[in-house]
């Protein structure tokens, strides 16, 4: 079954992928992205990597073994997570996930992402939070 979800996975990757996206090796990710995932993610395998170059800048979109798929800035800095079985203890400020548990305790963080001003979280019950700077919330959507 994993390996299904895999092949499924490859096939949709590759779909995705535009003329100016191109796959490239882990090894081609910038060390800020390796490192993140090696201490997020130490005993899962980089299964797909791309670069995308739409912008002036580019940014990095890896999908992990597990199916958790990883956004990166131009310098690798991490930007986005997405993760049906939940996205790991670490990632998400403890502010918002001390908030999660206290009010939706039966839910978990399935998508996280932080943009220049907010943080964005998506949660397994469909709701969509957004935080502010200070980890206050100031929208919430469903």
């Amino acid at each position: 079954m994993k390996r299904l979800t895999l092949i499924i996975a490859a096939v949709v990757f590759s779909l995705t992928c535009t003329a100016e996206d191109r796959p490239i090796t882990p090894e081609q990710l910038p060390a800020v992205a390796k490192s993140f995932i090696e201490n997020h993610f130490p005993s899962e395998k980089i299964s797909f990597a791309k670069k995308d170059d739409d912008f002036v800048r580019p940014d990095f979109t890896v999908i992990l073994s597990n199916g958790v798929e990883l956004q990166f800035g131009h310098d690798g800095s991490f930007e986005k997570i997405e993760s049906k079985a939940g996205v790991p203890e670490g990632i998400v400020p403890v502010q918002i996930s001390d908030y999660v548990k206290a009010q939706s305790p039966n839910s978990v963080i399935v998508e996280y992402e932080i943009t220049k001003r907010y943080y964005e979280v998506k949660l397994s019950n469909g709701f969509e939070l957004v935080f502010n700077g200070k980890y206050n919330l100031v929208e919430l959507d469903d």
